[in-house]
């Protein structure tokens, strides 16, 4: 089944080029099933790269899929145009009346600043927060992860000596999680981060549940007990490029980085070695399916009974 998006999205033409089934909005509402709507709050600075990436991941699923994307209202893009913002996002304000059977809360590149220093970070608590009784589980990656751990359970992040950059090698600590189905013993995660969580910490909270994790980046796949948050301490839904492209950002900029390991396949830049990609799509196909399609109520009058029993 596709994922329905706008046509005039960047994202649709590249995902055409690729194969993946694609959807415009006046065709799905043709069809009669009901689709899973999904939000992604997007706090990447490259956003139309970050939007393609994560529909790549999302259209690779079996189950239709509306997607909104979501910015913050207190704090300006500055590397995407105006226009794409205005046309294809929208606010907090906008959504808050609505109810998501799934969510996407990105990384962002603010790790060196204490949370509360963060301009949209009283928004981000705000959403969050609001997670909990509209939303049937939410995904959060990178500083997303680090931001949603502190939040929700205290758990606070520390500098590292030097970037925690390239591919990284990880195993399972529960293989037989839904969320792993399907998964080699060794899978590859994307990292590309300054800070790390306090791993001691994490392990003592009840309630959280470490699923996978290397010995160099520590725990990178971890859940709440009851499957409505998910914490991705790397950035599985990386392309082929995505890491050169940082690479050569910072040498541009005169910063200290190393090249990223298990990356290039030789001294060059050209031969990139695409070892995670299959950890990625199965790590969204399971979340879509098992966390997501299979706990989601199908109507949306029993999602507003739900949230009432909770208050």
């Amino acid at each position: 089944m596709p994922i329905v998006i706008p046509k005039e999205l960047p994202a649709f033409d590249v995902l055409t080029r690729e194969k993946i089934f694609v959807m415009t909005s006046a065709r799905a509402i043709s069809q009669d099933i009901r689709p899973i709507e999904i939000a992604i709050v997007n706090l990447m600075p490259t956003k139309i790269e970050t939007e393609t990436q994560l529909m790549r991941l999302l259209g690779n699923s079996s189950l239709q899929i509306n997607v909104t994307l979501v910015n913050m209202d207190s704090y300006i893009a500055k590397n995407t145009p105006i226009s794409h913002m205005q046309k294809f996002y929208k606010v907090f304000d906008e959504i808050k009346d609505r109810y998501f059977d799934g969510m996407i809360i990105t990384g962002a590149p603010v790790e060196h600043m204490e949370f509360e220093e963060v301009a949209y970070w009283q928004e981000l608590v705000k959403i969050m927060d609001w997670s909990t009784t509209h939303v049937t589980s939410t995904v959060h990656i990178c500083w997303g992860a680090q931001a949603g751990l502190y939040h929700h359970y205290g758990i606070n992040k520390h500098l590292l000596e030097s970037k925690l950059f390239g591919i990284y090698e990880v195993r399972a600590e529960d293989k037989y999680d839904m969320l792993l189905k399907g998964m080699n013993d060794r899978m590859y995660i994307p990292m590309s981060r300054h800070t790390a969580i306090d791993d001691d910490a994490l392990r003592k909270v009840e309630g959280l549940k470490v699923l996978a994790s290397g010995k160099e980046c520590g725990a990178c796949i971890i859940k709440s007990e009851d499957g409505k948050r998910f914490f991705l301490t790397g950035h599985s839904e990386y392309d082929r490029t995505t890491l050169k492209k940082e690479y050569l950002r910072d040498l541009d900029k005169g910063l200290k980085i190393e090249r990223p390991v298990n990356y290039f396949e030789d001294d060059g830049l050209y031969n990139i070695d695409l070892s995670w990609r299959s950890t990625a799509y199965l790590l969204f196909n399971n979340w879509l399916n098992y966390y997501v399609y299979q706990v989601t109520p199908y109507s949306f009058e029993e999602r507003l009974k739900e949230t009432d029993k909770q208050k």
